[in-house]
């Protein structure tokens, strides 16, 4: 039996396994390495579940696929089934197309806190510089800080709206204060941590939601806060 990994991390899925590659591609240059990770698979087509199987022994960390059949938008109950699984008492959550940097583990880990939800940032790409990424681009460190000269291009010249908050990963909070401004923000499902018990009492995701949008992150925040598990913002 495979010792408990320290952090377990939740990939919510549907079908886009080109965009999972790039995630998977992310996930071996992480600097911490002592992860698992969960796909959450809201009903992929059965190709795309073979395709996933087919990866797993070339992937450098464990991969569990945890999958459900396809009945309409279900993602917070496969969500809650992924927690099952989870190995570790410490849970960090993106979507499937978010495509962490090499530090994105280490950094919720070192973030860590008792009694608090890490929430952290995200990147918006435009659509030509995503239609001109690939797994090899990424493994060469390509989204580290290569990227950010296209995106200020893009926003300047090409009407483009891509805030500096997103594009700026600053650690020193001193410094970060100069060029941006930080504000309390709830919880975003494609990028925070929690302790899994914390989880556990709210009863996890409400499976209620059955159409996507608006209510399922907040829903789950304003439950958290509740019981006095906080919102703690990073530059993650």
């Amino acid at each position: 039996m495979n010792m408990q990994q320290i952090t377990s991390l939740i990939i919510s899925f549907y079908n886009k396994i080109n965009l999972l590659r790039m995630v998977f591609a992310g996930l071996e240059r992480q600097t911490f390495k002592d992860f698992e990770v969960i796909i959450a698979d809201d009903g992929s087509d059965p190709e795309i579940v073979k395709e996933i199987t087919a990866m797993m022994p070339a992937l450098p960390f464990t991969l569990k696929h945890v999958w459900h059949e396809k009945k309409g938008w279900q993602k917070n109950k496969i969500l809650n089934e992924a927690i099952l699984v989870a190995e570790s008492e410490y849970l960090i959550f993106i979507d499937g197309d978010c495509i962490p940097h090499p530090k994105f583990i280490q950094e919720h880990i070192e973030t860590r806190l008792k009694g608090k939800v890490i929430s952290g940032r995200r990147v918006m790409l435009t659509k030509n510089i995503s239609e001109k990424l690939t797994v090899e681009k990424i493994r060469k460190g390509y989204l580290d800080y290569r990227v950010c000269l296209p995106l200020l291009k893009e926003s300047i010249f090409n009407g483009k709206k891509t805030k500096l908050s997103y594009m700026l990963r600053i650690r020193n909070k001193a410094l970060r204060r100069l060029f941006i401004r930080d504000k309390v923000r709830n919880v975003i499902g494609c990028n925070f941590s929690v302790w899994k018990e914390d989880l556990l009492k709210v009863n996890g995701f409400d499976e209620r939601f059955v159409n996507p949008g608006f209510g399922e992150d907040t829903d789950l925040d304003n439950r958290l806060r509740r019981i006095g598990i906080f919102q703690y913002q990073e530059n993650i």
